[in-house]
């Protein structure tokens, strides 16, 4: 205990000495913090735009048609298939979902693009609202909006939505009353909006030869399974009792949206990097301090000090600066977070930045390991040079 009360002393005394030298580290630190803190919430804002949705439906699992390579804008199902998976032994519930992409007009000649989803009410697929009602009918002319459609365009509960869809070479325009929020629904890097699926036949772009068809589309279909624990053995079971078609659970889905898996492999790599010259950094600068005190690192061991309190000094100087610098670099981020608009797609998820605050923590002690190690094998003799 006196090693360590000791080795405390010293480390902390220095420190509060030369603090103008140490805050210029941890300043530096500070700013590898927030690059850090800003790509780890960048990545998981990415992510979360691009899979939200996906990852909220009440389902196990998700029907493709065949040869889509789960992909949800490549897949088409129709009407019979939905029966068809309806009547599997072992199927809770089954709801269809059909993607497509549109804009609302704003006041002012603005328009918001956004995900336009047809979902059956009551049925896997359906978001969780958080304000208002589900539709009345499959055909009512009635609309769920996303909470970010809200902060973006500060549309109510019971206000009308004006959509632009092109209808073959044309642009057409649909009135929707807004009956119901729903939060956190974002899907391929847009707020999302529903409809029930007839609604959506309607209003969804469409090509010249597809303007006469009534019978709505279905890009694929979410299934409830009354055992959830046999989502595999389901998924295999639909496969065979129902024609053309391919299954997949939701983490299979979500890493099959398109640009996920590389989107996320380049932000980790970013992080990776940024860690890599913050340990670099912290490594070059501790390395200079301990070469300016040989002397007196050789008058400490020179009149008792033994090697676990040089080297138990250092790494509490080490931490200690890092701790301030992730501190500072914590509260910076936390400023600029203010100030960005919603538009930015910046996610600070509490375990993603925990995480990129323990690797922080961590490069500090494993940047200064060399310092360390050449500071507990320095002789008192030769440091005086008197050897």
């Amino acid at each position: 205990m006196n090693s360590i009360f000791l080795a405390s002393y010293l480390a902390l005394k220095e420190v509060w000495r030369n603090r103008g030298r140490f805050l210029l580290v941890s300043m530096v630190i500070a700013l590898i913090t927030l690059l850090v803190l800003f790509i780890a919430a960048l990545g998981e804002g990415l992510g979360t735009n691009n899979r939200e949705y996906i990852s909220k439906i009440d389902g196990q699992l998700v029907v493709f048609l065949e040869k889509a390579d789960y992909i949800i804008s490549a897949s088409r199902l129709n009407q019979t298939t939905l029966r068809a998976v309806r009547r599997v032994e072992g199927v809770d519930s089954a709801g269809s979902v059909s993607a497509a992409n549109t804009a609302i007009l704003l006041p002012d000649d603005k328009i918001l693009k956004v995900s336009l989803l047809g979902v059956e009410s009551g049925q896997p697929g359906t978001p969780l609202i958080t304000a208002g009602r589900s539709f009345l009918t499959d055909q009512s002319r009635e609309v769920i909006i996303d909470q970010r459609v809200v902060d973006r365009s500060k549309i109510q509960l019971g206000d009308f939505i004006t959509i632009r869809s092109t209808q073959g070479t044309k642009d057409e325009f649909f009135e929707l009353k807004v009956v119901g929020i729903t939060s956190g629904q974002a899907f391929f890097f847009q707020p999302s909006i529903f409809i029930p699926p007839f609604v959506w036949e309607r209003v969804r772009p469409k090509s010249e030869a597809e303007l006469n068809n009534l019978t709505p589309a279905i890009n694929v279909i979410v299934v409830k399974l009354k055992d959830p624990s046999q989502a595999a053995a389901m998924g295999q079971k639909l496969h065979d009792s129902v024609e053309n078609i391919q299954v997949a659970d939701i983490q299979t889905t979500i890493n099959n949206v398109p640009g996920y898996s590389a989107q996320q492999g380049t932000v980790q790599t970013q992080g990776f990097f940024t860690l890599l010259i913050g340990v670099l950094v912290i490594g070059g600068f501790f390395q200079i301090q301990i070469l300016q005190k040989v002397p007196q690192i050789g008058v400490l061991k020179a009149i008792g000090a033994s090697n676990t309190v040089v080297g138990v000094s250092a790494i509490i100087q080490i931490s200690v600066v890092t701790a301030i610098g992730v501190a500072i670099g914590g509260l910076m981020t936390y400023l600029f977070s203010l100030g960005f608009p919603p538009t930015v797609p910046l996610s600070f998820n509490g375990n993603a930045s925990a995480l990129a605050i323990a690797a922080l923590l961590s490069i500090g002690p494993l940047g200064g390991l060399v310092s360390v190690f050449y500071a507990v094998r320095i002789e008192p003799l030769k440091a005086l040079r008197l050897s």
